[in-house]
C-alpha cells in the first residue's frame, strides 16, 4: 500500500516487522552453543539465508532506496549494519570477484614482486654512481710556457679549454672610462 492509504496500525505493523528484524539480528554470536563442523553456516548466516529466501531482503532494499519510505530509513540502516556484522572489509570485497579475484590477487603479487626488483636494481645503480658530480676537472703543468717565477704553468681546466688558454684568463679587464676610450 502507498502511505496514504494505510491505516496507523498498517504503520505500527511495519516498524514491529522491522524491529523484530533488528533484534533478531542483534543477537550475539555464542560460540559454546554452535558448535559446527569448520565451514558450516553459523546461526547468523542462517538467519541471513531465511531473510534472503523470503525475499526480506529486497524489501529492505526498497525501503533504504524509496524517497516516500524515508521514515523507516534508520530503522533499514540498523538492520543493514547488523547483516553486515561479522564480515570484514575484505572479505566482503573478494566474494563477489570469484575466480577473477585469485587471478588478479596473482597479478598482484606479480607485479609487487616486479616492482621490488625494480627498486632492488635503482637501488643498486644508484649505489654505484657517486651521489655528487665532482667539478674537479684535474690539474695540468703545460710545459713550455712559463709562469711568474719560471716555473711551468698550472692548469686548472679541462684539457678541452687548453686551447683558449691565455695568461688573462680569469682576470678581470682593466676598465677605461668613458671620456678616455677611443
Amino acid at each position: 500500500q502507498d502511505w496514504e492509504q494505510r491505516q496507523e496500525e498498517d504503520t505500527l505493523l511495519i516498524e514491529r516487522i522491522l524491529l523484530l528484524v533488528r533484534n533478531v539480528l542483534h543477537v550475539p554470536p555464542d560460540p559454546t552453543e554452535e558448535q559446527g563442523v569448520d565451514g558450516d553456516a553459523s546461526v547468523h548466516d542462517r538467519v541471513l539465508w531465511a531473510l534472503h529466501i523470503s525475499r526480506m531482503d529486497d524489501l529492505l532494499k526498497f525501503l533504504a532506496s524509496a524517497q516516500v519510505e524515508q521514515q523507516w530509513a534508520l530503522h533499514v540502516l540498523e538492520i543493514i549494519s547488523l547483516m553486515f556484522r561479522d564480515q570484514s572489509p575484505e572479505e566482503l570485497a573478494a566474494l563477489g570477484q570469484g575466480t577473477a579475484g585469485a587471478e588478479h590477487g596473482e597479478d598482484t603479487r606479480e607485479l609487487e614482486t616486479l616492482r621490488q626488483r625494480e627498486l632492488a636494481e635503482k637501488r643498486a645503480r644508484a649505489l654505484q654512481r657517486p651521489s655528487r658530480h665532482s667539478r674537479f676537472g684535474g690539474s695540468y703543468v703545460l710545459q713550455g710556457l712559463k709562469s711568474i717565477g719560471n716555473r711551468d704553468v698550472v692548469f686548472h681546466k679541462g684539457l678541452h679549454n687548453l686551447k683558449s688558454y691565455t695568461h688573462d684568463l680569469g682576470k678581470e679587464p682593466r676598465r677605461v672610462p668613458r671620456h678616455r676610450q677611443a
